[in-house]
């Protein structure tokens, strides 16, 4: 079984008859998504798993399901894409509450590089939702993040990433051997709307470096409407 090493999160609460159901739902749709690389047992443990991690912190309980089949989802697609012949660039973006600055990068980095690299994110202390502050600001430059949730870090991410960016999570970032770290600071205040945007630009900024820096080419921009 694949679970992340830093999470031990384990619930012991009875679950609901009908989050059961959509969690049996969900586990179906991942083995016939999943089928040849992850066996039932697996992916049974890791949308468990999922489904404690993220039911611990959250503030609306019959959306937990949908989220933890979202973040199996993203475990096994971040252990199994070199083994499925995948040799795209995999970034994974790492701040403490995963609910700012590494989404805004994840978003930002996925509309640039329009499917030629791959991203993830993750915090060392998710928060309970991503700011509406950092959701309003990208927003306005076309980009919609609203499908995302904070959620942590995890093994299959950590060891899948070529490059891992921290942005904020000091010591409790994890180190990997082989693997190319960048640490990104921002200037300025970066609360509120304004500094939402503040963010958002710097963050910009360093994505687009990167692509450059890895070779691939950008997708077309769009300005922000502020």
């Amino acid at each position: 079984m694949i679970t992340p090493e830093h999470d031990q999160t384990e619930t012991h609460d009875p679950i609901p008859l009908d989050v059961q159901y959509s969690l049996d739902r969900a586990h179906e749709r991942l083995i016939e998504e999943f089928a040849g690389t992850f066996g039932r047992e697996t992916v049974r443990q890791l949308l468990d798993h999922s489904y404690a991690t993220l039911s611990a912190r959250a503030r609306v309980p019959q959306f937990v399901p949908l989220l933890a089949e979202k973040f199996a989802r993203q475990r096994m697609q971040a252990s199994s894409h070199r083994r499925t012949g995948d040799e795209r660039t995999a970034v994974l973006f790492l701040c403490v509450h995963n609910a700012g600055k590494s989404q805004m990068a994840l978003g930002l980095f996925e509309k640039y590089a329009a499917g030629r690299a791959l991203a993830w994110s993750g915090g060392s202390e998710p928060g309970a939702e991503i700011n509406p502050d950092a959701v309003a600001a990208m927003a306005e430059i076309g980009i919609d993040i609203t499908g995302e949730f904070p959620k942590p870090w995890t093994e299959e991410t950590l060891r899948a990433a070529d490059v891992i960016v921290t942005m904020g999570c000091g010591d409790a970032c994890p180190v990997y051997p082989g693997k190319r770290y960048l640490d990104w600071t921002f200037e300025g205040d970066l609360s509120g709307a304004a500094g939402a945007r503040n963010a958002r630009d710097q963050i910009e900024a360093r994505v687009l470096g990167l692509l450059g820096e890895l070779g691939l080419e950008v997708a077309a921009r769009e300005s922000a409407t502020v």
